[in-house]
């Protein structure tokens, strides 16, 4: 879909009341996507591959351990690869909306099983279907509650979702809250969504804009901070957080989409920011509290 009927649609959606503009951006959802749950899967699969082996060569072992991810998504797909994988005790998922629906997780338990190897029971009074040691909090938001006591931190590709304010306050309470050595991972995917469903548009085309330009495009659906690299660096070592590991990837030369984004014109904002901090994506950071 052309990204200025995406945003006509999200605009239109944010007029009805609570709860049934929700219910028309699943369906919407729903309709236009067309990948199936073993497609989704394999995405996350890849996630957890990038994190296996670089926390194989930093010696991290997570059996036994109690994670908090935040940003669940649609269906507890990290969690299972935490728990069935790497062996850990307990998983609490944490969502500020609340998408998990038990046929989808039935459908999952049965095809991770089978694709990993392992045997997926779901616990009789669980009303989403998750096993024990995968517990579900939907409409929760971990900037302004209480945090669980664990020993990792994780989330994937939820930072760029997130206000700018609420970043650095959600990383100011990790460092305060949590014991010292406690891990924070982040996958960080910090490019303009609208580009997602339309190519005509740069990975960084939303830089072109004022902020307060840039707050009159976007809706609840498809919002997305603008933070880039150094901004994110920034805030993790004001709290004082240990970098141990950090991987990313920028955009190259001579490659159609370096040459889209070199037809952006920069708002002032990011000038001061070179082409590989600009462009600078799929961030992989492993921070120690």
């Amino acid at each position: 879909m052309n990204h200025k009927l995406k945003t006509i649609l999200f605009k239109s959606l944010t007029l009805l009341p609570n709860k049934v503009d929700d219910y028309c951006y699943h369906k919407i959802q729903s309709f236009f996507d067309k990948s199936t749950l073993e497609d989704r899967l394999k995405s996350v699969e890849s996630t957890y591959s990038r994190l296996s082996k670089v926390l194989t060569g930093l010696d991290i072992d997570l059996k036994d351990k109690v994670v908090f991810e935040f940003g669940s998504g649609w269906f507890p797909s990290m969690p299972y690869f935490f728990k069935y994988k790497f062996g850990a005790k307990k998983v609490l998922t944490f969502d500020i909306n609340e998408h998990f629906k038990k046929e989808t997780v039935l459908k999952l338990n049965t095809l991770f099983s089978k694709r990993y190897d392992c045997e997926i029971v779901p616990s009789p009074d669980n009303k989403y279907s998750l096993p024990e040691g995968v517990e579900y909090f939907p409409n929760y938001n971990i900037v302004k509650k209480d945090f669980p006591d664990v020993d990792v931190v994780f989330s994937r590709y939820v930072l760029s979702h997130m206000n700018e304010n609420d970043v650095d306050a959600l990383h100011k309470k990790i460092k305060t809250v949590l014991k010292k050595g406690t891990y924070v991972i982040h996958f960080i995917s910090p490019s303009d969504l609208r580009q997602h469903n339309d190519s005509s548009l740069s990975l960084q085309d939303f830089l072109k804009y004022s902020k307060k330009e840039w707050d009159k495009i976007h809706t609840k659906y498809d919002y997305h901070n603008r933070l880039r690299l150094p901004q994110f660096l920034e805030i993790f070592k004001k709290y004082d957080y240990e970098i141990v590991h950090l991987d990313y990837e920028s955009l190259k030369e001579d490659t159609k989409r370096y040459e889209l984004f070199k037809k952006v014109q920069l708002h002032e904002d990011y000038k001061k920011y070179s082409d590989e901090e600009l462009t600078a994506g799929n961030i992989f950071v492993v921070l120690k509290v």
